[in-house]
């Protein structure tokens, strides 16, 4: 059932994503940066802890989930550090993701030779 459930809130995050696309004038980037947001949004009014757990994977991989992270590690970092914690809870709770992407992008850099097409 974790199987189904991860299935069905990814591939509804996913078709949202698309008719965002389809449906209306935003740029890619923009809809990537709504769902940061909205991750944040929703974890700040309660609303996406009850989401992952039911959706598992599928509603912590997409970068909604990464902004539900990025406010979680604030909140738990303003708990600790006050203040403080604003700045630096959010990217301390997520380095290991960011630290990943930039050394898998690296990588594929390194083995797929990047450049401009012609």
């Amino acid at each position: 059932m974790d199987y189904l459930n991860a299935f069905l809130c990814g591939g509804a995050l996913c078709a949202i994503g698309q008719l965002f696309i389809d449906k209306t004038r935003l740029t890619p980037a923009r809809i990537l940066t709504g769902y940061v947001v909205a991750g944040v949004l929703l974890s700040a009014l309660g609303l996406y802890q009850p989401l992952a757990d039911w959706g598992g994977a599928g509603a912590t991989v997409p970068l909604t989930g990464f902004g539900h992270s990025l406010a979680q590690g604030v909140k738990e970092a303003v708990a600790l550090k006050g203040w403080l914690g604003v700045f630096t809870g959010g990217l301390s709770a997520t380095a290991g993701g960011i630290a990943a992407a930039v050394v898998f992008g690296v990588l594929m850099a390194l083995v797929f030779k990047p450049g401009n097409k012609r």
